[in-house]
């Protein structure tokens, strides 16, 4: 392999592995802030050990996201040298803001909130659950407007040196991309949340151990899951698309392996992309439905990649459109098995409906896979651009880094991150098998004596 091509592995596969950690972690601090406002409510303290439990799971996923999430950023220098010597006026900002404020907050707070629940008041101790959940979805937010640049670049403007500068920050932090991209993405961190949390319910409850627990994941999982699967959905993917339509034709094309202009043209559930004779093989298509989804009538023409040079088409165009139809597959699925769950729990059949138990608990990695697709499906679209129309991937990377080099730091990367998997598991096994209680029994019960 050349040096290019090692470079993209090293930091797809970097980028990869560490988004497995902040998809669960922005989610789920959505999820404790439900449970310690309900238990806030209703003084129940049965809601206040899941949140104990669930910071638990928390802590250790935020954990590994740091540890992570730093040799990533390094790769900015180190593989990708060019691409952030011409774009570091525009992308640093957001990126020091990320590290700056939101990731110092949501660290702090987790302290607090997992170290502080005796000495603090009850509202005090949801105030820090709420400000661990801010600091998260900051964080996210300003990850996003970084990546939302590269794909719709605005607010920028060319020095003579051929670098860019920003010219607007609130034009950069108001980028159309970025807000519609963040809903899509924040939506796909909840489902993973979701899923996880109504997984562990559902094994409580067919282990018939930790009943309370149990049941309250699985209520807490499936309404937060259902809302946000239809969500992930539409509006925001909808709208996410549509606009990409606008903006990135050839990757839209791309993703529905749409290789000829077409009036009324089709969407391709299931097939096979050929490149080379540039149509798909056994397609399963229903007609009219791609122009109706962008264009909102069956009669529109949706451009192919035959209208745009060759050169301009994304690489590795078939993972591209496995990608996508992975993604949009899963995401059916979701909306499908969480839309008969919350119509089991409203008709108080949840609990005893052992086949959608067992649905719910096997299904937890798929969330996962499916941020994962949408991911490649989003970067990948973009290509042949770093920075779409203004820097191409292969005018981007350290030059001075040979294939060999990568090549050894890859498979050092490869190691370090297998050795990391095995101690999450760990971690994470451990504490589910412990259960609710005895993580609650080990924080300790009650609060200070100090009032809100």
């Amino acid at each position: 392999m050349d040096a290019l091509t090692l470079h993209r592995l090293q930091f797809a596969f970097t980028v990869t592995y560490h988004y497995l950690f902040p998809q669960l972690t922005m989610g789920l601090a959505l999820l404790i802030v439900i449970l310690k406002t309900i238990a806030l409510r209703k003084a129940d303290e049965r809601y206040d050990v899941a949140a104990r439990f669930w910071a638990r799971i928390f802590a250790i996923n935020f954990l590994l996201g740091v540890v992570t999430g730093i040799p990533m950023e390094f790769q900015f220098g180190t593989n990708w040298s060019v691409f952030s010597r011409l774009t570091g006026g525009v992308i640093g900002q957001p990126l020091a803001m990320e590290g700056v404020f939101s990731f110092f907050l949501e660290s702090a707070f987790l302290g607090l909130f997992l170290f502080g629940e005796k000495r603090l008041s009850r509202r005090a101790h949801w105030g820090s659950a709420f400000l661990v959940f801010l600091g998260s979805w900051i964080s996210g937010f300003f990850i996003i407007v970084t990546d939302a640049w590269m794909q719709h670049p605005v607010a920028y403007q060319v020095l003579p040196n051929g670098s860019y500068e920003l010219a607007s920050f609130w034009g950069l932090l108001m980028n159309p991309w970025a807000w519609l991209q963040y809903a899509h993405t924040m939506c796909g961190a909840v489902v993973t949340a979701a899923f996880v949390v109504a997984a562990v319910g559902a094994f409580y409850v067919l282990e018939d151990r930790d009943a309370d627990s149990g049941r309250i994941f699985l209520k807490i999982g499936v309404i937060a899951g259902a809302i946000a699967c239809i969500a992930q959905i539409f509006p925001t993917g909808d709208l996410h698309g549509k606009y990409m339509a606008r903006h990135q034709p050839v990757a839209i094309a791309a993703m529905e392996g749409l290789f000829h202009t077409a009036k009324g043209a089709p969407i391709v559930l299931i097939g096979q992309p050929d490149f080379d004779a540039q149509k798909i093989d056994n397609p399963l298509a229903v007609n009219n439905v791609l122009s109706f989804l962008i264009y909102g009538t069956t009669e529109a023409e949706v451009k192919g990649l035959d209208q745009f040079p060759q050169d301009q088409w994304p690489s590795t165009l078939p993972l591209l459109f496995y990608s996508y139809h992975i993604m949009a597959g899963l995401g059916t699925y979701f909306v499908v098995l969480m839309a008969a769950a919350a119509l089991l729990l409203w008709r108080g059949k949840l609990f005893s409906s052992r086949w959608v138990l067992w649905l719910l608990m096997l299904s937890f990695p798929l969330p996962y896979i499916a941020n994962t697709a949408g991911w490649m499906t989003a970067e990948i679209g973009r290509q042949p651009w770093l920075v779409y129309g203004l820097l191409r991937t292969s005018e981007g990377y350290s030059m001075q880094i040979g294939a060999g080099t990568t090549l050894f730091s890859l498979l050092g990367f490869l190691g370090m991150y297998s050795f990391l998997s095995i101690l999450w598991i760990l971690l994470v096994y451990r504490t589910i098998q412990q259960g609710p209680e005895a993580v609650g029994a080990h924080a300790g019960s009650g609060h200070g004596l100090t009032t809100a």
